[in-house]
């Protein structure tokens, strides 16, 4: 009898074992910190392992036109994947938001930026630093909120851009940029250095999508992920981190 239950439990365990997968993620740079917690989480509580790559949407977007293995794309915005189901890249009717982005302007330095983000129009820095606006969503709607306070033109000569906005971050944490536009959800836990929440009048709501991508059609793993992202114990990462769903 024990032995008969030794065997059935091994079983179960095998099986157990067999039905958890991994799929492969491209992840939005903007979207680290909290995919990184998310995926933990949902690792533990499916068995299945999400495999993350981090970069810029546009660069993501270029890879899976040219057969980048991905099976999801959490984009930084919503084109993105509606372009990729159009094309077939893309798993038609799975495509949905995730949460919406926030713009922030950021120094590392205390007491840099101000409250209303009058440090702009001074002009009394550098440098000011943001992701590429061809690749990278959060880089285009900084240039549309500095096009609309009608100071771009002034400070095109100042920016220094990014691959993405994980660089961008990075030149504004290390100095090489006095300050830059970033996502909230990168500084929104450690709150080091000034910042101001760009009002979200000033650019396009970032709308950040995600899409089962073709290779990932018919993966247990993958359906299994676009779900966790919908349950509440996903949603609540993403909101701590600053995202409006």
């Amino acid at each position: 009898m024990k032995r008969a239950l030794l065997s059935l439990l091994l079983l179960g365990a095998t099986f157990s074992t067999a039905s958890a997968d991994e799929v492969q993620v491209a992840v939005a740079a903007n979207f680290t910190a909290p995919m990184q917690k998310i995926a933990a989480d949902f690792e533990k509580d499916t068995g299945h392992k999400a495999v993350l790559a981090f970069g810029a949407t546009g660069q993501f977007y270029a890879q899976i036109r040219n057969g980048a293995p991905f099976e999801i794309l959490l984009s930084a915005d919503d084109k993105t994947p509606a372009k990729l189901e159009k094309e077939g890249l893309g798993v038609q009717g799975s495509s949905f938001t995730y949460a919406i982005g926030k713009l922030v302007l950021w120094s590392a330095k205390p007491g840099f930026v101000d409250s209303e983000g009058k440090v702009l129009g001074s002009g009394n820095f550098q440098h000011i630093a943001l992701a590429n606006p061809k690749v990278a969503p959060y880089g285009a709607a900084a240039i549309e909120a500095l096009t609309k306070l009608g100071l771009y033109p002034a400070l095109e000569p100042k920016v220094v851009q990014g691959e993405n906005i994980a660089q961008t971050y990075q030149f504004i944490a290390t100095g090489n940029a006095d300050l830059g536009f970033v996502a909230l959800s990168q500084i929104v836990k450690d709150g080091k250095g000034s910042s101001w929440i760009v009002p979200a009048n000033l650019y396009p709501v970032i709308r950040q999508d995600a899409v089962i991508l073709a290779p990932g059609k018919d993966k247990p793993a993958a359906q299994a992920l676009m779900a966790y992202l919908k349950g509440d114990k996903a949603k609540a990462v993403i909101r701590s981190y600053g995202y409006d769903l």
